[in-house]
């Protein structure tokens, strides 16, 4: 099916801001070119690798979105979520479809994360340590957009979940993972040892693309997933959330309301400078407030106290 594309040329140090906004609206995927080269496919970097970021002075961002959107209604949402940006230079046009996941699942090869946790593409050999009895791997094929490990904002969240595992907070344990994606959380989770996880979005073919690769995992019977509305209102020892800054601030009391006295949780998605008003968010329910930075992204982990 056809794409509605924008594209907007901007500054290295403003290109963080603008794909925030572009994925806070909607986009389906954000790719990052070279300004100052050819602009041939083969420049793109669909997602950079764990702490990489683009080192060119002028970058050229372009985002997909459904073919149904409507340009005019997009700019004013952008410009309503950081009107510091200047979007009057975005260019729009209709795309045809494009093998979008195919040609980024050939640049993405098997990642670790902590200890002992491997994102491995589901048909690719073993590396070296990934087949060592203790490795936590997961095979992925994410789809478009649903996550991969290779952006710094999942990459906090498995180090954050490896490092759980390793003082045994993991094993047995119920994990919820807000804002599930691919799913690649909550199978990580299950892979360190967790008993069961459950996935929420609000995207419908983002719960398929966790339930189909909980099966490729053989956890299809350990991972539940739900939409917001449905999801079950308990309350997990471990929680993990990683989507927006605005969405972690509008769900804080939802989100707190899920962990239990003692639990953990990781708050993720956050851009550096986000991080001093989610602190004083959630500090009324959580203790041990820390903030771990992996180059422009924040990831905020606490304690749940009894209130």
């Amino acid at each position: 099916m056809p794409y509605l594309e924008l594209r907007l040329q901007c500054t290295e140090a403003d290109q963080p801001r603008y794909a925030h906004a572009l994925e806070d609206v909607g986009a389906l995927a954000v790719t990052m070119l070279d300004a100052d080269a050819d602009t041939s496919d083969e420049q793109a970097i669909l997602e950079p690798g764990v702490g990489e970021t683009p080192l060119w002075q002028s970058v050229v961002l372009t985002a997909l979105f459904d073919d149904g959107a409507d340009a005019l209604a997009l700019l004013a949402a952008l410009d309503a979520f950081d009107a510091g940006l200047d979007w009057s230079r975005a260019s729009f046009r209709k795309v045809e479809d494009q093998d979008w996941e195919r040609a980024w699942m050939d640049q993405y090869v098997p990642l670790q994360f902590g200890r002992r946790t491997w994102i491995v593409p589901w048909d690719a050999p073993l590396p070296e340590g990934a087949d060592a009895p203790e490795a936590a791997v997961v095979r992925l094929d994410p789809g478009l957009a649903f996550g991969s490990g290779t952006h710094p904002t999942t990459s906090l969240c498995l180090q954050w979940l490896d490092a759980l595992a390793d003082a045994g907070t993991l094993a047995g344990a119920t994990v919820l993972d807000y804002g599930c994606g691919s799913g690649i959380l909550a199978l990580a989770a299950l892979k360190l040892g967790a008993a069961r996880a459950v996935g929420v979005d609000n995207d419908p073919q983002a719960l398929l693309a966790s339930t189909d690769n909980a099966q490729r995992n053989g956890l299809g019977d350990a991972l539940a997933v739900f939409l917001p509305a449905d999801a079950p209102q308990d309350t997990y020892p471990v929680v993990v959330a990683n989507i927006l800054a605005s969405a972690l601030d509008a769900l804080a009391e939802t989100l707190a309301g899920r962990v239990a006295v003692g639990g953990r949780i990781a708050l993720s998605g956050i851009l550096d400078g986000q991080e001093e008003e989610l602190l004083r968010r959630y500090r009324p329910w959580f203790d041990q407030l820390a903030v771990t930075r992996e180059g422009d992204w924040v990831r905020i982990d606490g304690v749940r106290r009894a209130v």
